[in-house]
Order: structure tokens, then sequence, then C-alpha cells
């Protein structure tokens, strides 16, 4: 199922935090979306330790110390290296990075951010942006844009795109697991574009029961 040839390709911004699984699930669906619709994906960074620096003590203490520590790097990694060469390879180190720490189930660690480097043929010297605040101005400005889009009461993913109007959408999610494929991913794009272009619309939700599947 694919668009027709005469529709324009239209540019998904879509923002991340390669620590979210269910970010990671909706990443891989757009994937899917990329294939049977006019639409490319443009890969963008938020960061739910920033996201979540106020509020810190309204989260269980295993999530407060992740956001003090680990969830800073991975996002900063891809930040400095957008910043170096280019918004071209964000896509391609976000699938790198989410295929170990989430396939894979690889501890998010230097080495494992080293190992994705490599295979995206970027410098290993990146790594160091981990420990350091110096590329935190770009990186809360790539959160921001997307953030402020759908407001702070949800988390990552949001995706941006031109609605059937020309008017611009912007949602969060959505949550979905497993990430659909072919006609399951074109029927998902289609509502979930319906949806969100309707006026006053913002939410549907049901209790998720299953983990992240991935595959």
């Amino acid at each position: 199922m694919s668009g027709s040839a005469d529709e324009q390709t239209k540019t998904a911004d879509f923002w991340f935090d390669p620590l979210c699984p269910w970010a990671w699930m909706t990443s891989r669906w757009m994937l899917e979306v990329e294939k049977v619709r006019p639409v490319s994906v443009r890969w963008h960074v938020m960061s739910l330790a920033v996201l979540n620096e106020n509020k810190l003590d309204q989260l269980p203490e295993r999530y407060q110390e992740m956001m003090r520590t680990t969830a800073w790097g991975p996002v900063r990694v891809v930040t400095a290296a957008e910043r170096k060469f280019g918004n071209e390879v964000v896509g391609k180190l976000y699938t790198a990075l989410g295929t170990r720490f989430h396939n894979q189930q690889q501890p998010q660690t230097r080495e494992t951010i080293l190992a994705a480097l490599e295979e995206t043929g970027l410098p290993a010297e990146l790594a160091d942006a981990a420990d350091t605040d110096e590329y935190d101005t770009e990186l809360r400005r790539s959160h921001a844009e997307g953030i402020d889009l759908v407001g702070q009461e949800v988390g990552t993913p949001v995706i941006a795109v031109d609605g059937a109007n020309g008017e611009r959408v912007a949602f969060f999610g959505p949550v979905v697991t497993p990430a659909p494929k072919g006609d399951e991913a074109a029927k998902l794009w289609d509502g979930t574009l319906l949806v969100a272009s309707i006026p006053g619309f913002y939410e549907i939700k049901r209790t998720r029961t299953s983990p992240p599947v991935f595959d």
C-alpha cells in the first residue's frame, strides 16, 4: 500500500530519547510508514532527563537515579554527532544505539555507545560528549522545539507533520507494540493523522498490558 504517484512527500519530524523503549517501537513503525506512505522522517533529539529534571521527586527512586546519570549520555552523544556531521547521521546513530539498547538488551555504557559509533562510521571521540555539558544548549533547544508543540505533560516520542489541509499537526506517540508493518503501519498512520487533525482533540488511551515487543 502506498500513496498515489502525484502525492508530494511530507516530512515527519520525530523527536526521541534513545533510552525510551516505547519511542523506539514508534520509530520502527515510522520506518515502515516511509515504505507505504509518501513520508520522510527527519530525526531530532529530546531528553527524558531534561523533561524530568524539575520533578525528580515525583519519580520512583530507580528512575530518579537514571535521570540524573544514565539518561544524559546517549542523547548528548547524538547531539554532538549532529553538530559535527549534520542531521543525516542522527537516524543512523539512533538505529545503532536503539538496536543495542532495546533489541539486544546491551548495557547503556560507553562501550555500547562506542560500538554504535563504529557501526555508523562516526569517530569514537564523540563518546566523550556523554560526560560533558558542552552540547547541552543544542540538546535543550531541540528538546524545546519538540515538547513545545505538544506541552509538558507528555514524553517521547513527539511527531510533527503537515496535515491533509497543510496545517501543522503534532502529537505524542502513538504508543504501540509490536511495531506495525505493511498495511497495518499505513492504517495506524492514517488514523493517527485523522484524529490529531481534529481541533480540540487531545487523547485516546488505554492501559498497556504488554511490554515492548522487539523484533
